[in-house]
């Protein structure tokens, strides 16, 4: 079976490949061994806001009387909350089965192996293999939970987070290790249905790749929700021989033993590069990913990775754009696209936490921007001033913006509170277009709304706040 471009997985990377390398009139392919849309899809963005969906419609019920309602006798369906989460997901890959075949893409479901350049092995799920072939082929195998040598998971007591996704019943108590989105976004729907959660993070503080003030106001929330907060710790050991789990964990003031009904262990990710072929073709790798040019093109002509399995930054959106400028690089190669395409900004992506409150994020954190060199302009605005937040409900949070002293320079973003995940793209934009300040102050922000943050933190850095 020949093609010209074979796009080895299916997420949100390799999907968005395919389809942009057939607008361009490739004759593509698409290799996915389990579920089209990958991990995202399946087990990991999309059936992970269900869940945050409905822990956050069960909190609203539970204070209906704070709205001037009454719902009584509030309960929630462990069971049908997952049956939910798993529904959505289900809808979201049949979705993504439409796109298949609306752009005339062939989908071969197996385990995909380079075998030489330009040549693909997939073996089937009954055992049955073929050899694909294609002028171009796109890596995009993901990623997957990152084993903890300390906490082997066996799938019942020790528990990744596929499996936090559709627990037969729910917990009373969980050891969550690791504070990074799924973390956090995991302790937050746990505790909220109920569970007693305990987070044990390494490092000295909670989501440590966000700005420090971001990090303090979390956890000080998570703390009001009754989620316990050890950082600066570490699982040592867990012993599952009992009833339960019993974790070691050693802390800056000594050692500690935590029971739970389970852990999850959600200490970042590692990429799927293993029995891939990448050695057999000489594919160069590093620190654990695959190794590309800003085009998203390996060391060997004509293969590209894109998504977790590259160096970038392991998010959704990133995937997806890496995917098209891998296509539309093959494209001007080819002579189907006019021009090398415009590569990915790395500094310029949002990250995105949807536990509650919300955390979104892009650009210099303040440290960073120190770090830099920069002198700064810093605003911040907090929701308890703001008439939507107060109208909704949510006054938690702030915004927070960092402006370069002597230009202007929109350096970074950073929110925490209810929707924040929704007004980051504002930013993303100005940053794009070079936009400083003047431009954020003199922009018309419609009232009332959680979008006004960003201009009044910005009114806030240059003296010029009219709300606070």
């Amino acid at each position: 079976m020949a093609y010209d471009v074979i796009v080895l997985g299916s997420g949100p990377g390799g999907y968005p490949a395919a389809i942009r390398a057939s607008q361009l009139g490739f004759k593509v392919a698409i290799i996915e061994k389990e579920s089209l849309g990958g991990i995202c899809l399946n087990w990991g963005c999309i059936p992970t806001k269900a869940l945050l969906k409905s822990a956050q419609v069960y909190e609203s019920m539970k204070h209906s009387k704070d709205y001037g309602l009454e719902a009584t006798d509030v309960k929630h369906n462990f069971e049908a909350v997952i049956k939910r989460s798993r529904g959505v997901a289900d809808k979201m890959s049949k979705g993504v089965q439409f796109l298949m075949r609306k752009n005339k893409i062939d989908v071969i479901m197996g385990y995909g192996k380079l075998k030489a350049k330009g040549q693909i092995e997939v073996t089937a799920a009954d055992g049955k293999t073929q050899l694909v072939e294609g002028k171009y082929i796109v890596i995009a195998t993901g990623a997957r939970s990152r084993p903890l040598p300390s906490l082997p998971i066996d799938g019942k007591k020790i528990i990744g987070y596929r499996e936090a996704m559709v627990l037969a019943q729910q917990p009373k108590s969980m050891i969550v290790v690791g504070s990074g989105a799924i973390g956090v976004e995991f302790a937050y729907f746990y505790n909220s249905i109920g569970t007693k959660v305990t987070i044990v993070e390494f490092l000295p503080r909670i989501v440590p790749v966000e700005d420090e003030e971001i990090s303090k106001e979390l956890e000080k929330q998570f703390k009001k929700q009754g989620i316990t907060v050890y950082t600066g710790s570490e699982v040592t050991s867990a012993d599952t021989s009992g009833s339960g789990v019993k974790a070691k964990v050693k802390t800056a003031n000594g050692e500690i033993t935590l029971e739970a009904d389970i852990i999850l262990s959600a200490a970042g990710i590692v990429a799927n590069i293993e029995n891939i072929g990448l050695e057999q073709l000489g594919i160069k790798t590093e620190k654990g990913k695959v190794t590309v040019d800003k085009y998203q093109q390996t060391n060997v002509a004509g293969i590209y990775a894109i998504g977790d399995c590259s160096p970038g930054q392991a998010l959704a959106h990133v995937a997806g754009k890496e995917g098209i400028v891998a296509a539309e690089h093959m494209g001007y190669n080819e002579k189907k696209y006019p021009h090398l395409p415009e590569t990915v900004d790395y500094n310029n992506i949002p990250g995105c936490t949807y536990c509650t409150p919300e955390i979104a994020s892009i650009g210099y954190t303040e440290k960073a921007a120190k770090d830099a060199g920069y002198e700064l302009k810093i605003g911040k605005f907090p929701f308890i001033a703001s008439g939507k937040a107060s109208a909704a409900g949510a006054t938690d949070g702030f915004v927070k913006v960092i402006y370069d002293a002597k230009y202007g320079e929109f350096l970074g973003a950073h929110l925490i509170g209810y929707n924040v995940t929704e007004i980051i793209a504002e930013v993303s934009v100005a940053r794009k277009l070079e936009t400083t300040y003047h431009e954020i102050l003199n922009a018309s922000h419609p009232h009332p709304t959680m979008s006004e943050g960003i201009k009044e933190a910005t009114a806030a850095a240059y003296g010029e706040a009219i709300d606070i």
